[in-house]
């Protein structure tokens, strides 16, 4: 699976000004129902905020990976918001977040999708020169080309 495949225009919010992480998230939900990912989202919202209370998504390098398994989503996807202003994400490094990738999973999906997923991001977001081209990019055809090479 190409994480690009996961993608869709109406949710990359670049930029996006939150005021705090909730207000990410929440806008990042409303992307996520705009392409149709989600349909119910109180109950994604309720499943990406009970994985937050476990522990923080916040993975460090100024990355943030929230992510749910709900009944509330019809199809694995993903969104990506660029930060106008670094927010506090009780990240693992301390570090405030400036870019947000979220992961959104049905619930009966076989196995570990969200956690595939999370492992491709991951392992490219250890690399310095692509999380530093994230941060640079100012069009979403940027994104989606940075994105392509994962």
């Amino acid at each position: 699976m190409k994480i690009i495949e996961l993608m869709n225009e109406e949710a990359i919010l670049m930029p996006l000004n939150a005021a705090n992480k909730e207000n990410c998230i929440h806008a990042m939900i409303d992307a996520l129902a705009e392409s149709g990912a989600v349909t119910d989202k109180t109950a994604y919202l309720e499943a990406v905020m009970n994985r937050e209370q476990m522990s923080s998504t916040g993975i460090g390098f100024r990355v943030a990976i929230p992510h749910g398994k709900s009944a509330g989503v019809t199809a694995p996807a993903l969104a990506f918001a660029q930060l106008t202003e670094p927010l506090d994400w009780e990240s693992i490094d301390g570090q405030p977040v400036s870019i947000v990738f979220m992961i959104a999973v049905p619930e009966q999906s076989q196995g570990n999708e969200h956690l595939q997923i999370l492992v491709a991001l991951s392992r490219k977001l250890m690399d310095d020169e692509f999380r530093n081209q994230l941060l640079a990019v100012r069009e979403r055809k940027e994104l989606i080309e940075l994105l392509g090479t994962i």
